[in-house]
């Protein structure tokens, strides 16, 4: 809870807020206790409105979204969100969740051993069978990362790196390298989103920047047939651009969650700022490095900089609008006017769209919120931004990708249509998958299999 405490306050300052103006509070599954009831608590705030969305590490930016949705129906004024979290030094295991060992597709995937680096490596296998990817495309990622991370005094990992270095790293998945992971970092960050008539009142409005869209997308695991060359941003994407007015060849910089460089490189491509198929070339070239056509996490980013609370979103933002801000380090600070912060994986994605433009604040009338403060306690360095009238909300939520198969309807009991419907769908299953989950099952001792419920025939 300090963590949160220490960022909510930080941010506020920077805002010229106080906990006190604060009316609404947004939190995901970092938060300790009961979540928003527990933490407004603990930071002795009065809200009229509270949201504990989860969704992994793109949470922070579906309560963005949730955010201006509660101001534009006068719901509240000033909306608090935070991260934070310690898996380096006692916290959360990196890549752990409480819902993976009960979520429905549990019992097929945590048998066979599945963890998070796995997982990524398969999308990396496959995007280099389909597509003849390369480990050296996918080394050049994390080369910009760190030439980034060298002007950053707070970043975990400062040291520039060469692709023979990444390469030479070991093995943790194949093909991914230990240099191809992201860092594990305490930390946290904090965002203020209030209302225009809030926003008219700060200290130093000069410093907003603009959300002008936003895309929300989820990506299903349909059963085992998925494609793994791509994310959900290959629909969230267009939805964000599409709000914004604006194509992926207006945006000057991108913050792009890079949990594994495999992310950085699929979410490219995803976004449209390169072919299917090109982002090794893309990469290869030197777009993502400061100079280049399109500057990635200028901060060093999760590669190298920080990754609290193993969730990326709230970093992000935060190191986008620094951009739009001209708040970065000189040394990777760009003419920015168009900027994307996204966390896309292999379930999930967000995108909102960011503008600094200040003029569009006079032009443009109705909007319903303003993104106002975001601060990082890893770093002790805040930003501030506010979106725009074509866009009242920034975020993330599920949306459920297209598959050749019905979803299954929840079982009931033991009878009825939707056992009926069960059992059409294990018929479906191929027999060289059913044979050996058979076999798993027969091979266990009495003892371990004496909790659960006898088999009956389908």
């Amino acid at each position: 809870p300090q963590i949160h405490a220490q960022v909510a306050v930080g941010a506020l300052a920077d805002a010229g807020l106080a906990l006190s103006d604060v009316d609404a509070y947004f939190c995901a599954g970092d938060a300790p206790g009961f979540g928003g009831i527990s933490m407004a608590d603990y930071l002795g705030l009065r809200v009229n409105y509270t949201d504990t969305t989860e969704t992994g590490g793109s949470s922070y930016l579906a309560h963005v979204g949730h955010a201006a949705a509660a101001i534009a129906a006068g719901k509240c004024r000033v909306a608090l969100i935070t991260l934070g979290g310690k898996p380096r030094t006692g916290g959360g295991a990196p890549g752990g969740s409480a819902g993976g060992a009960s979520a429905p597709e549990g019992p097929f995937e945590s048998q066979w051993g599945s963890n998070v680096p796995n997982m990524y490596a398969l999308a990396a296998a496959r995007h280099m069978y389909e597509f003849g990817t390369t480990s050296s495309q996918l080394a050049m990622i994390k080369v910009a990362a760190s030439k980034h991370a060298s002007h950053n005094p707070n970043a975990f990992l400062r040291d520039v790196v060469t692709v023979e270095q990444v390469l030479d790293s070991p093995m943790v998945a194949d093909p991914l390298h230990r240099l191809d992971c992201c860092v594990i970092t305490d930390g946290g960050g904090a965002v203020v989103v209030v209302s225009p008539e809030v926003a008219r009142d700060l200290a130093r409005p000069e410093r907003c920047a603009s959300v002008l869209g936003h895309g929300e997308a989820i990506k299903h695991s349909a059963n085992g047939r998925v494609d793994l060359t791509h994310t959900a941003a290959v629909w969230s994407g267009p939805r964000a651009f599409a709000e914004a007015g604006v194509t992926p060849a207006d945006i000057q910089y991108v913050s792009i969650y890079d949990s594994f460089t495999i992310t950085v490189l699929q979410t490219l491509e995803d976004l449209g700022f390169c072919e299917k198929g090109k982002g090794g070339a893309f990469v290869e070239s030197g777009a993502l490095e400061a100079g280049g056509r399109l500057p990635f996490n200028t901060d060093g980013g999760g590669l190298c900089n920080n990754h609290p609370s193993n969730r990326g979103g709230m970093t992000k933002i935060i190191e986008a609008v620094r951009q739009v801000r001209g708040e970065a380090h000189a040394a990777v600070q760009f003419h920015c006017r168009d900027a994307v912060a996204t966390r896309a994986d292999l379930e999930h994605c967000a995108e909102p769209h960011l503008e600094r433009f200040p003029g569009l604040l006079q032009q443009r009338t109705g909007c319903q919120a303003r993104l106002v403060a975001a601060v990082g306690a890893l770093e002790q360095e805040a930003a501030a931004f506010a979106p725009q009238p074509r866009a009242v909300a920034a975020g993330a939520c599920r949306r459920a990708a297209p598959t050749r198969l019905d979803p299954v309807r929840p079982a009931v009991g033991l009878g009825g249509k939707p056992r009926l419907e069960l059992r059409r769908r294990l018929r479906e299953i191929p027999p060289q998958i059913v044979l050996p989950l058979v076999r798993v099952c027969h091979a266990l001792p009495p003892r371990q299999r004496s909790d659960r419920m006898p088999l009956r025939r389908m």
